[in-house]
């Protein structure tokens, strides 16, 4: 059986994530979405437990958790219904310029996990340029607002991380790099595609294992065709927003 949202039943037999969070996040979505606006009332537990294949237990413990967010709430003899929506978390915008890239991370507060001043130099294809001499490797989690919304690993040209240690250690890197008069960026690239959460990256940003996620590839190239910034990241599916003019 299908249900509205196009996910099958049976796929919740799947997955490691327990099935009252896998319904409750299906409603969830169905009430940010305004398909079910403020005073809908949900369908019977009997409805939802034939559309999702799950125990009349499964779904009380769904509902009770959008109970706790003040999404809904279950009326005695009356039915369930829609009391509240999902913040908005989706904040982070893709962005397709170095200065929009800089100033998006100037709010964030950079956690590092792991630095290394002496590591082997990131794979590169050959279109993504020669590598840099040698590189310092850094893993952080960036949080804005406290909050953990992307893991990233990052490969930084050592002669550049060089010139300012300090704020390389203790900044979000884009802005330094940008700030730097003697440092130019050539040609810069990223390539974004969509995955799912492994359990190391669950556990730094706080989301279930397989949940979806945002991964980039981002790297900036010098003058001479050098590999000076290789980053890999990833970010919290909750976060991202993705806008696009078409041309006409």
């Amino acid at each position: 059986m299908k249900n509205p949202e196009g996910r099958a039943a049976g796929n919740f037999s799947s997955s490691p994530i327990p099935r009252y969070l896998q319904v409750a996040d299906v409603l969830r979505q169905r009430i940010a979405r305004g398909t079910w606006p403020q005073g809908h009332r949900l369908p019977s537990l009997e409805t939802l437990m034939a559309e999702f294949g799950v125990a009349r237990v499964t779904l009380r413990q769904a509902i009770e958790l959008l109970s706790r967010d003040g999404l809904v709430s279950p009326q005695q003899g009356r039915g369930t219904f829609v009391t509240g929506r999902p913040d908005n978390e989706r904040w982070l915008s893709v962005v397709t310029t170095l200065d929009e890239l800089a100033r998006m991370y100037r709010d964030t507060e950079p956690q590092v996990i792991t630095i290394s001043e002496s590591t082997t130099p990131p794979a590169l294809r050959p279109e993504e340029g020669t590598p840099a001499e040698r590189y310092v490797f850094m893993r952080r989690v960036h949080l804005r607002d406290g909050q953990p919304y992307c893991v990233i690993q990052i490969h930084l040209d050592e002669r550049i991380f060089r010139r300012s240690p300090r704020r390389f250690r203790e900044e979000a890197i884009i802005p330094v790099l940008m700030s730097l008069k003697s440092v130019t960026v050539a040609r810069a690239h990223q390539v974004l595609t969509i995955g799912t959460a492994d359990m190391e990256v669950a556990r730094l940003i706080g989301i279930a294992v397989n949940a979806p996620v945002a991964e980039v590839r981002r790297i900036f190239h010098d003058e001479a065709g050098r590999a000076i910034y290789v980053a890999e990241v990833t970010y919290r599916g909750d976060a991202i927003h993705v806008e696009m003019n078409l041309k006409p």
